[in-house]
């Protein structure tokens, strides 16, 4: 995947939505009466720091200054588990949260057993790249995935998709309890994105493992510090695929994205912005035009991957439905 300036990346997004859509986005997103529209509408995000928590809070700025909500607000989380069942529970409006993990609880077997819910579950649109990290310190003699049998890992906080991606490349790289032969097998702390940098720096873990945008600005600032190197986890993208499903793609971290760690290969997952399926129509319509609309506000300055807002890449949910009203907003969006 190529480098591009960052700039050059937002001016992309703008070419791409005027050429796909040939300046036919004339729907105006304040088209509610003020009987319609919701008094509060809630994000869920992510981690302090995190490119889930900048993203909700860009959406929910968006959402209020466009009259979508009287308010709107972006809500600090664990990640995308947590997010799915606020989501669920109706906690929260919105939800921004990995692909797997999102398939995994709108499936039917986890509707009727460990989601609540589940069925209700739908997205707006797939809205950008997550990147896998896969960081050791630079001083580490750790070089390969294969050097961190026995060792311990920080895989997320409880309640983030990063805890069920990262489980499922360490089985995938035979090095779960389950798999790895005795001693072997590589020790998962519950850390999340800051708790994990800290483990890392003291050397209580060899290993974290987190999913986010590139660069996720913590780990840049610890990279200044201790200095970092990103592991190749890319091989055991056949394996995990082979397990768990087609959510995973080979995507590059560019060097020199955290200090001066070289570029890495690594696992990619979409991530999804979902609501409930009986969230008003109107609601979804005019959200789904924002994305589209104004997706130069929903990229995040720091961020130099990959964002997938523009009506072709935003239906593509990984097997996870779209809600009614999105579809038909895309239909009339795209002709």
């Amino acid at each position: 995947m190529p480098d591009s300036p960052k700039m050059s990346r937002r001016n992309a997004i703008k070419t791409v939505l005027t050429l796909s859509l040939g300046g036919a986005l004339m729907t105006s997103t304040a088209g509610c009466t003020p009987g319609d529209q919701p008094q509060e509408l809630t994000v869920a995000g992510g981690e302090s720091g995190g490119f889930y928590l900048e993203f909700a809070t860009l959406l929910a700025d968006l959402l209020q200054r466009e009259g979508v909500a009287e308010r709107a607000v972006a809500v600090t989380t664990g990640g995308s588990l947590e997010n799915i069942q606020q989501v669920l529970s109706g906690e929260a409006t919105f939800a921004v949260a990995l692909a797997d993990a999102a398939a995994q609880a709108a499936a039917p077997a986890q509707a009727s057993a460990t989601v609540k819910d589940g069925g209700q579950l739908v997205a707006l649109g797939k809205v950008y790249q997550n990147y896998v990290h896969c960081i050791v310190r630079e001083d580490s003699s750790i070089r390969t995935f294969a050097d961190l049998a026995g060792k311990t890992a920080g895989v997320g906080e409880v309640g983030s998709g990063t805890t069920l991606t990262a489980g499922r490349i360490i089985a995938a790289a035979g090095l779960s309890p389950e798999s790895a032969g005795p001693g072997r097998a590589l020790k998962q702390a519950n850390l999340g994105l800051n708790q994990a940098l800290a483990a890392l720096r003291e050397g209580s873990i060899d290993v974290m493992i987190q999913s986010g945008g590139v660069p996720t600005t913590p780990i840049a600032a610890a990279a200044q510090e201790i200095g970092v190197r990103l592991l190749d986890i890319s091989e055991f993208i056949p394996a995990t695929r082979a397990q768990s499903g087609f959510f995973y793609d080979r995507v590059l971290i560019p060097a020199n994205s955290y200090g001066n760690a070289p570029a890495a290969w690594t696992v990619g997952v979409a991530n999804l912005l979902l609501c409930r399926r009986d969230l008003a129509d109107h609601v979804v319509r005019q959200t789904v035009e924002l994305l589209v609309e104004q997706a130069q506000d929903l990229v995040p300055k720091s961020s130099t991957g990959v964002q997938f807002l523009s009506p072709e890449t935003l239906i593509n949910t990984a097997g996870v439905p779209l809600h009614p009203a999105a579809q038909a907003a895309y239909r009339a969006l795209h002709g």
